[in-house]
């Protein structure tokens, strides 16, 4: 497979930064965010491929891999887990094997965009070819948005919401 990475001047470091760079919703970002859960020989690495709109949940993320005890990992962590620093980890091309979960929002793009090893570098790939390069497991590992969360992005208070919803 060919993957076309594009470097620029400025960083891609977080998705907000990654979205104005490629021209793409924040939604089409893959946020490659590292997990830990206790092993036999030290921390086990999770992978996370996150849609850039969404939030990890832990106990969602505990469920779906068994791990209760999982946990965020440090920047320290990531980087001697990967080899790569935050903002740069790449979704695939690990010498060894790791657990990788994706976010289902994900595929609700045609294609959406990943780091490719740096903070400023990043690649075009459709989520369902992305899945099978990572070897991933969907699952829904995104905290739920709330009314409240939704209505206060939107700057409207919870009456200005009802009144808004009752036609008023």
């Amino acid at each position: 497979m060919d993957l076309q990475v594009t470097v620029f001047d400025g960083s891609t470091h977080t998705a907000e930064d990654a979205a104005r760079q490629v021209g793409a919703e924040l939604g089409q970002i893959v946020k490659s965010l590292i997990f830990v859960a206790p092993g036999v020989e030290g921390p086990e690495p999770i992978l996370c491929l996150v849609s850039g709109t969404n939030r990890v949940d832990l106990a969602r993320l505990a469920a779906v891999t068994g791990e209760p005890d999982v946990r965020r990992a440090t920047a320290r962590e990531a980087n001697d887990l990967t080899g790569f620093v935050i903002g740069g980890i790449p979704p695939i091309g690990y010498p060894r094997p790791m657990r990788v979960v994706m976010d289902p929002d994900l595929g609700r793009f045609p294609v959406v965009w990943a780091a490719a090893g740096t903070p400023a570098a990043v690649f075009p790939v459709p989520p369902g070819t992305l899945r099978m390069l990572a070897n991933a497991h969907v699952a829904p590992i995104a905290e739920e948005v709330r009314r409240a969360d939704l209505e206060a992005s939107d700057g409207l208070s919870a009456s200005d919401a009802a009144a808004q919803g009752a036609g008023a």
